[in-house]
């Protein structure tokens, strides 16, 4: 008798199911109807977009590439080397040129652009991306030393490449920067926001960065998209090198100018110091302190700090 009973529940909760399903197509042709309505945001249509996935693959296909075997799935030596390469930058050109002509056609499609030979174009920025490999290289093992002499905790070489945040964040930048000045929509982007999303540290692809550029720790800095960086800079965690606050009027007719801050060469920022605006010029060898905040020039051979802050030191038990 009991079995009964537990047959006949388990029947009503599986009708109960499958009549809440059968809301669900309903519900569907409700949504799908309202997704033009209100200004929402969809992207139904016949014009291509790239895929943030495939973009996050291409990242990983270059870094084995620009770091050989410190990435790569199998030991590289003198006798593989040549066939490993060849296998994967073949491949890593042909995505990347795919996704390419998707930003490329997508823009001109959705607005409704005059034909920019998107095939074409991919196919020509993504060899020039290769054909810089060894400039890229280049810049970042200036990079790798730099974090090496201005880090006294780090170890060895390997121990940067492997483990520090900064210096993910500054390879995924200097590839994204070179699809920027090359015109190519979206992508850029993307890859930089996901290095900010794995690191906590946001640069902008369209940055302007000299070389042996350091980031110490990393977390919280926001570096803007018209700021200029000179060589052998270093900054630290929680930096802002952003812009003035802005209304609409004005954030329309400031976009695509300066608005972000230049540093000249051999500045150091320490943590937390916020610099604002396109008039905050950092003069050259200049040291500015922690938790500063600066929207105005500063001449070369400067530091910058904030007084002592009085400190209050009581004993808990003569409370």
């Amino acid at each position: 008798m009991e079995n009964v009973v537990m047959q006949d529940k388990c029947k009503e909760e599986i009708k109960t199911i499958q009549d809440l399903r059968a809301k669900i197509p309903l519900i569907i042709k409700d949504i799908v109807s309202r997704y033009n309505k209100d200004g929402r945001f969809h992207h139904i249509g016949p014009e291509p977009i790239p895929s943030r996935r495939a973009i996050i693959g291409i990242i990983y296909k270059i870094f084995p590439v620009l770091y050989p075997g410190y990435f790569s799935n199998k030991r590289l030596d003198e006798v593989n080397v040549n066939f490993y390469l060849g296998e994967e930058i073949t491949e890593l050109f042909d995505i990347l040129a795919g996704q390419i002509a998707y930003a490329i056609r997508h823009d001109c499609i959705r607005f409704n652009q005059p034909c920019t030979r998107c095939e074409d174009r991919s196919q020509e920025i993504a060899l020039g991306f290769i054909e810089a490999i060894p400039d890229l290289q280049e810049a970042l093992s200036m990079d790798v030393r730099a974090a090496y002499e201005g880090d006294p905790a780090s170890q060895h070489f390997d121990e940067i490449i492997f483990c520090y945040p900064g210096l993910f964040a500054i390879t995924v930048y200097r590839i994204a920067h070179f699809l920027f000045r090359h015109g190519v929509p979206l992508i850029p982007r993307i890859m930089t926001e996901y290095a900010h999303s794995r690191t906590g540290i946001d640069i902008h692809p369209g940055v302007e960065i000299g070389e042996s550029f350091f980031i110490d720790h990393g977390t919280g800095v926001v570096i803007g998209e018209t700021t200029t960086i000179g060589n052998r800079v270093r900054i630290y965690q929680g930096v802002t090198l952003g812009a003035l606050s802005l209304d609409k009027e004005e954030c329309e007719s400031l976009r695509n100018k300066k608005r972000h801050p230049t540093i000249e060469d051999d500045v150091i920022i320490y943590a937390n110091a916020t610099i604002l605006g396109e008039r905050a010029v950092i003069g050259a060898r200049s040291v500015i302190g922690g938790n500063v905040w600066l929207t105005g020039p500063i001449p070369p051979d400067t530091e910058v700090f904030l007084k002592k802050p009085e400190l209050v030191i009581k004993n808990k038990q003569k409370e």
